[in-house]
């Protein structure tokens, strides 16, 4: 098991990267048949003749898969991500089948809680990108981080 990661052992513009993540048409079709179903998520045929002339990943099942990089990169080693929320997500780019994912990891800030001083937040800025290089998912989450014991 991955040692745990403590607040005090995170700086600012510390930087992780995911492995990555293959996106097949039968696996957008099917997350979005259940989660997203809309026909430029499911449909071949009509998503050839909408806006992004193919089929496109749903921007949840992008987020999804992004979430699954940044669990499998364990930035915080065994400490388990406990979200408090996301300020900001974006999709500037549509996730096409074949495409390949990973994920950049960036702390922005670390503050310690007053409320709870074990504990502190971290904001992190997430990027994810194609092997285009085009930039697919953004979000800015903040995690919920235990202080180190004794300090």
């Amino acid at each position: 098991m991955t040692e745990r990661r403590y607040l005090e052992d995170l700086a600012v513009g510390q930087i992780t990267n995911t492995g990555c993540a293959v996106v097949s048409e039968a696996e957008m079709v099917e997350f979005a048949t259940r989660y997203d179903p809309q026909p430029l998520h499911t449909n071949v045929e009509f998503a050839s003749h909408g806006p992004f002339h193919g089929l496109v990943a749903s921007g949840w099942h992008t987020a999804a898969i992004v979430m699954r990089l940044i669990v499998d990169a364990r930035p915080m080693g065994g400490t388990p991500l406990l979200g408090l929320g996301v300020e900001d997500l974006r999709w500037p780019n549509p996730v096409r089948p074949g495409d390949e994912l990973t994920a950049e990891i960036e702390v922005v800030s670390i503050a310690p809680s007053s409320s709870q001083p074990n504990y502190g937040a971290v904001r992190l800025k997430v990027t994810a990108q194609n092997k285009l290089g085009q930039v697919v998912f953004q979000m800015t989450p903040s995690v919920w981080i235990p202080r180190r014991p004794g300090e």
